[in-house]
Formats: C-alpha cells, structure tokens, sequence
C-alpha cells in the first residue's frame, strides 16, 4: 500500500518527521479495521525510510478518535455474531492478532509522539499508550469506557495504564469508565503534556525531532530494553540486555560517527 491509497489517515513530512492524520473528522475519527491497517502501513513504511527519525499521529477535525465505529462495522459484526457463530470467531482471532501486532509494532518502531488535538475515547485512548510520548490538548476529554460499552479493554491497555498511571489510578479509569479532562490526565500519568490546543501539533513535532536527532538503530534498541526491562524483576537479565544492546551498538556506524564529531567539535551527521 502506498500512501496514495489511503482512504482514512493522510501523510505528511515535516523534515525528519512523518505526520499521520486519522482522517475521518465527520465521525470523529471513529476507528475502523480499515484505519488500523493504514496506519500499520504507514508507520512501517516510515521506519523503513532512512530519512524518517520519527513519527507523530494526529486526528482531523474537533476529536483525536472518538473510540470504535460502533454504529458502522460493529454493530454488523455483533449481527454477524449471532447468526453466524463460526465466522464471527473467525473475526474475532483475526481482531486479537491484529491488536498483538499493533503493540509489538509501536513498541519496535522508531519513536511515536501522539497529538491528542480532541476526545480520545476508548481505542482512540488505548491505541496511543504503547507510543513513547503522549501531549494532549487543554479540554481534551480521554476515557477508557470498554466496562461503559460491556467489554474490556484491548492493545495492552490494563498494563500501560498501570505502568502509566500506578495501580490505584489505572484501576479507577478501567472500572468506573469515567472521562477525564487532558489536565486531570496529566496529573494521573496518563498523558505527558499538556498544552494550549493550537500547539499540539507543533509541539509534538518538535518533541518528535528532538528525538529524530539522535541515531535510529539506537532509538529502536533503546525502546526495546524499555520494553523487555519494565517489568522485569531479575536485574541480571536487565544488564545481560543491556550489555548485549552495548555491545551491538559499540560496532555501528552511528556510534563511530557519534565519537567522531566528538572530537571534531561539529554536531554528529546521522541522518
């Protein structure tokens, strides 16, 4: 797919940073299968792009994404379901492995800014938590309401809200569904920043070439031992990862040119 062909996010470059846009502002962005497999594409495409040191996902109109198409294809998938049970589980493992694939792909990407322009509901919310820095628009409304609509939360999500937000914050926004406003979540952890609604966007471009600077295979790697250590409890293993990251990164032309510059004095070219 190419980024001529999408019909629901749109694609821009600034500098070293592509900017999708979730492209559906007459519904709010609502999420659709359709969308998700765009936005797989084109994150892809630009961690293949050696050009590309990071990408920043924003959304079209008043709303960052209002959560699923419920009035769309899931209101036919839950039809679908009750007439046709085979199908529908057919649908509904497809639906799980895309969610694994999402989260492995965040987390193994080059560094992901979310610009929270407006609400950012239910999926709209849990699709951005694997990213590596989340800014939120003043007013912004954000909620995870999957206990609102009689199911449960989805892409990870009941362990990044408590790696965000600690057990008793994260507990709170899954049980009760309750909306909060970007400053309350800037407060809980939920979000990182907030700022006035027509910065968003800049800032988070801004933030995305900060990190766009530095060496590409080095910012992978950096989020893969943040991923792999979080949680893990034997520091052995911590290092061992760590040591074996160092070691692999000590040998690539980004480290040289890294030492390099040092002693030339000039600012290193990695890009």
């Amino acid at each position: 797919m190419s980024e001529y062909e999408y019909e629901q996010i749109t694609i821009e470059r600034r500098e070293a940073v592509t900017v999708l846009t979730l492209n559906r502002p007459e519904k709010l962005n609502a999420w659709t299968r359709q969308m998700g497999s765009e936005l797989v594409d084109a994150i892809m495409e630009a961690n293949n792009d050696s050009f590309v040191g990071a990408v920043v996902v924003t959304g079209a109109g008043r709303a960052f994404c209002a959560g699923a198409d419920i009035g769309g294809q899931f209101k036919s998938q839950m039809d679908k379901a009750a007439s046709k049970p085979p199908k529908a589980d057919q649908q509904r493992k497809a639906d799980e492995s895309n969610a694994e694939k999402w989260v492995e792909i965040c987390r193994r990407s080059k560094p992901l800014v979310a610009a929270i322009n407006g609400h950012a509901i239910g999926v709209g919310l849990t699709m951005v938590l694997p990213f590596d820095h989340l800014i939120a628009a003043q007013g912004a409304k954000l909620s995870c309401r999957f206990v609102k609509m009689g199911i449960t939360p989805e892409l990870a999500s009941s362990h990044y809200l408590v790696q965000r937000c600690g057990w008793g914050a994260a507990s709170d926004l899954a049980l009760s569904g309750r909306m909060v406003e970007a400053e309350e979540a800037k407060e809980l952890g939920l979000v990182d920043r907030v700022v006035p609604g027509p910065q968003v966007l800049g800032r988070a471009i801004a933030k995305a070439n900060e990190f766009a600077e530095n060496p590409a295979p080095q910012l992978r790697m950096i989020k893969g031992l943040l991923t792999e250590n979080a949680c893990e409890t034997d520091l052995d293993v911590v290092q061992e990862r760590e040591m074996t990251a160092l070691r692999l990164a000590y040998e690539t032309p980004e480290h040289h040119e890294a030492v390099t510059a040092f002693l030339e004095k000039r600012p290193p070219k990695f890009r």
